[in-house]
């Protein structure tokens, strides 16, 4: 509880601040607030507090909350000058941003369903204002309509499915549930099936996961790329961890019954994912679609329900979130310098700016599963998960949506580095170059030492 008081606590005081036209302060009051909240965090371990049924601080969330805060501390690292330029009142950015992190450690951390609903609804509606905070620009506010409109669509889902599992049991706690679902496993009332399937649909909107992902892409392109990398990496992960908590936990005993809807979801996110983004000509288009794969491979933790689940979650979501952050921090830095994102815009970076593009490399690499990053890690596990005589088709697929995978995000690496582009040298802020270098020290570590992070839940 002391992560989400000192988040909250922090946003109103960037808001006052602003209030006050202290500008030179809301950054560093926001990352000491962070900082704060990450070792709240981090001594909070293996301390497992229940707050009164409500939420719990178990390992699982402490871990996941831990993620988030950081992947939201480097995305504040990337803010300098950004905000401006749209904006006098940079101070509401900020404090929408954590405000939706203070959702995001409720959705990770909920043990009563109505905590579900209210942390996403939290993070959503921050979401919904940051996707169209541009008032002049028509992309930024279609992104926001379209966000708004399919997020609250999807809460429709959420609410409906939500409603028959009680309807079904006659509580929202999941401990409750659970145990309603062990004791009648032979007579589990007939609401409770289509509840569980509602609440499927909404959860994988809110991940982006085929075919519920069609606000995705042009929400992706329409937001400010700052705002499109918080969704794409803090907010997914968020996602998945509620996702996880809900179906691996609660829901287990019924995993015949909503596995296999659940399987189609991922051979049509595969899918889906990886060959629309093998025809974007947009960098960040590109980007969106390659996000709509990665959800694909995240759920394959809950095809096949193991003791690992969670870590090999954890270790993906890690690895996804730091090659993400690298490559919206160099597409923030690109377009800065050409006013445009399209994959032409990185021609000839290598030479230009070798750190910048060693570090896209990485990430891009990362992102497409090479060994000695974190990205391979990351699918190797996922692959293990499901590898057994039934589910060795589905492994077959994957891996060759994967392969699709290599040639998009090695489009970016040719660019860099094999075509010639404007003599044009980006101007690279030391708070970028710290993302950077610690993004990829981070990718590069977790490809080597997995370890760290594979037994931690």
């Amino acid at each position: 509880m002391n992560i989400i008081i000192t988040i909250v606590v922090t946003a109103l005081a960037v808001l006052y601040a602003g209030l006050f036209k202290a500008k030179k302060a809301l950054l560093p009051l926001t990352l000491v607030g962070l900082l704060i909240s990450l070792a709240f965090a981090v001594t909070a371990w293996n301390s497992n507090t229940v707050y009164y049924g409500m939420m719990e601080m178990d390992n699982f969330a402490i871990a996941f909350s831990s993620l988030t805060i950081l992947g939201t501390i480097f995305i504040f690292l990337l803010t300098q000058n950004y905000f401006a330029k749209d904006s006098e009142n940079v101070a509401e950015y900020y404090t929408l941003i954590l405000f939706a992190l203070a959702g995001i450690v409720i959705m990770v951390s909920y043990t009563n369903m109505s905590m579900l609903f209210i942390g996403i609804e939290i993070m959503s509606v921050a979401l919904y204002i940051l996707a169209g905070i541009r008032k002049s620009n028509f992309a930024s506010n279609e992104a926001s309509l379209k966000y708004f409109l399919m997020g609250a669509f999807s809460t429709g889902f959420l609410l409906f499915g939500i409603t028959l599992v009680y309807g079904a049991t006659g509580s929202f706690s999941l401990h409750a549930i659970n145990q309603y679902l062990v004791g009648n496993y032979q007579a589990v009332s007939p609401l409770f099936y289509p509840g569980v399937i509602l609440i499927m649909v909404g959860l994988c909107f809110k991940i982006g996961a085929a075919p519920f992902h069609f606000w995705t892409p042009d929400v992706y392109e329409g937001a400010p790329s700052l705002i499109t990398a918080f969704m794409s990496t803090v907010v997914k992960t968020a996602g998945f961890a509620a996702f996880l908590r809900l179906f691996a936990g609660t829901f287990a005993p019924l995993h015949d019954f909503w596995m296999p809807p659940l399987m189609a979801i991922v051979c049509i996110t595969l899918f889906i994912g990886n060959v629309t983004a093998l025809f974007q000509k947009n960098f960040k288009r590109m980007l969106a679609y390659s996000s709509i794969s990665h959800a694909g491979y995240l759920l394959f933790s809950l095809v096949t329900l193991t003791a690992n689940s969670a870590n090999n979650v954890m270790v993906y979501a890690a690895a996804y979130t730091f090659a993400s952050i690298i490559a919206f921090a160099v597409l923030i830095l690109v377009k800065q310098k050409t006013g445009h994102d399209n994959f032409e815009s990185f021609n000839g970076l290598g030479k230009r700016n070798p750190l910048v593009a060693l570090a896209l490399t990485i990430a891009m690499l990362s992102l497409a599963g090479i060994p000695l990053t974190a990205g391979f890690i990351g699918k190797y596990l996922m692959f293990l998960n499901v590898m057994n005589e039934y589910q060795i088709y589905l492994v077959a697929f994957a891996i060759l949506n994967a392969l699709v995978g290599f040639y998009y995000y090695l489009r970016v690496i040719v660019a860099m580095y094999f075509k010639e582009g404007a003599e044009v040298v980006l101007e690279t802020p030391i708070q970028y170059k710290v993302v950077l270098i610690l993004s990829v020290i981070i990718t590069i570590f977790l490809g080597v030492y997995p370890t760290i992070i594979l037994n931690l839940i």
